[in-house]
């Protein structure tokens, strides 16, 4: 059965206060579409823990940094639909711009802190972009809880903050990066690799475990970076942004494994910006 696509905001309400009036709980998986595994695996998580589940599709002009970048963004919404038909999502959001940014809209959500490290810096504006549509389609939903993926570890943090900032009565939680075989981290940007550089890629998560067991092990991290940037650049990556030890609860650094962590690294391959994080 075909999900229905809803792209007005009175028609997202009407469900919700149906669903609201049967006393029944919804679940958001908010997405810039092109859908993956990792996607549906989200939407797996999402229909287990509530009685409805609606995913939204929204590509973001405000979080983009170049307007080549927005323009390759992959657009996929019938593809997307098809996918989603198996996992029992009961509506598929698709707001016209104007149900997200109407004419003369003024305001934007900015956080610091989480915000002020890694992807902040490297792509300035990212993440106010975020918040702001997140806060919007948190409270267009009035969903009860909202899934996201750990792939993108910071914007998980920083939605996180944003709705317990802003006492928006939402559940955020992280579900775990799905990957491919080789371990390269799912990502709608994967598809614009050549076959050879998706076969350098697959190499990046399992360095990034070979460095946490040496972390485990006791040994400090700056040897570490200064070893995985080596390889990076014998394997053909052309830039690396940031390669961070960070705290998994506050995204403070790190030198030595002495609580919960997160091994997070950023390098272009290929004229792609691949992200990918690990727990340590």
């Amino acid at each position: 059965m075909t999900t229905p696509i809803l792209r007005r905001l009175e028609e997202l309400r009407a469900l919700r206060r149906d669903w609201t009036q049967k006393s029944e709980t919804l679940a958001l998986v908010p997405t810039m579409g092109a859908l993956h595994a990792g996607h549906l695996s989200l939407v797996e998580a999402a229909k287990a823990a509530c009685d409805h589940v609606v995913v939204t599709i929204f590509v973001n002009p405000k979080q983009f940094n170049s307007p080549e970048d927005l323009a390759n963004y992959p657009r996929t919404e019938h593809d997307d639909a098809e996918k989603l038909a198996p996992y029992g999502a009961d509506a598929i959001y698709v707001p016209d711009p104007d149900q997200i940014y109407p004419e003369g809209y003024a305001t934007t959500i900015s956080l610091t802190g989480v915000t002020d490290v890694m992807e902040g810096p490297n792509r300035p504006g990212h993440f106010e972009g975020v918040a702001t549509v997140v806060a919007k389609l948190f409270l267009q939903s009035g969903a009860d809880r909202a899934f996201f993926g750990e792939k993108d570890y910071q914007q998980l943090m920083v939605v996180k903050r944003m709705a317990r900032d802003l006492d928006i009565p939402i559940e955020v939680i992280g579900c775990p990066t799905v990957r491919e075989a080789s371990g390269l981290a799912m990502s709608s940007r994967n598809m614009r690799l050549s076959p050879a550089a998706v076969a350098v890629a697959g190499q990046l998560n399992p360095m990034m475990e070979a460095a946490a067991e040496r972390l485990r092990a006791g040994e400090v991290y700056a040897a570490q970076e200064a070893d995985m940037r080596c390889q990076l650049a014998d394997l053909g990556f052309s830039e690396v942004e940031y390669i961070d030890l960070r705290c998994a609860e506050t995204l403070c650094t790190m030198e030595r494994l002495d609580r919960p962590a997160r091994m997070f690294v950023a390098a272009w391959l290929d004229g792609v910006r691949l992200i990918d994080n690990i727990a340590v």
